[in-house]
This record gives structure tokens, sequence and C-alpha cells, in this order.
């Protein structure tokens, strides 16, 4: 009897874990991308914009959103910083 209340139950709980990869890819590469983008903005003297700024933000978020595995939030933070970084290299 147990076994028949065991089973449903773990069945749940696996699809669930394999739910939350949907963004993994996407959130990884997003990161990897947008931190590049925002070292050469650094290097070529933006650092102090306020675009810079939002941007820096949101990628620390986004990392935040990666560890604790909210990778759809985290895919979308690191995009719109990466929108944030080219506003800073235009000087916006």
């Amino acid at each position: 009897m147990k076994a028949w209340i065991c089973l449903p139950l773990m069945v749940l709980v696996l699809a669930g874990c394999a739910g939350k990869t949907a963004y993994r890819d996407s959130c990884g590469s997003q990161l990897d991308t947008a931190w590049r983008e925002l070292d050469l903005a650094k290097a070529e003297g933006f650092a102090g914009t306020v675009s810079y700024s939002k941007a820096l933000s949101l990628l620390t978020a986004a990392k935040t959103q990666q560890q604790f595995e909210a990778f759809e939030g985290c895919a979308a933070k690191a995009q719109k910083a990466r929108f944030y970084i080219s506003e800073s290299r235009a000087g916006r």
C-alpha cells in the first residue's frame, strides 16, 4: 500500500526537478557574454555611467538567481543587463 502512495509522489518530485532546467543553458551563456561585455565597457572607460551601474546590479541579481536555479529570471536579467551595457558603451 505504501508503494502505491510513494510511487506517484516520487514521479512528481522528479518531474519538478526536470522542469527547472529549461532556461539553464540560456542563463549561463547570457551571463558569460554579459560579464565579458561589462569588462570591455570597463576597459573602455564607461564604468562610471548610470547604465553600467544598472547592468552590474542586474548581473549580480542574475547570478544569485542562477545559484537558486531560477533560470528563467536569470536569463531575463542577463539579457536586460546586456541592453544597459550597450547603452553604457554608447554613452547613455
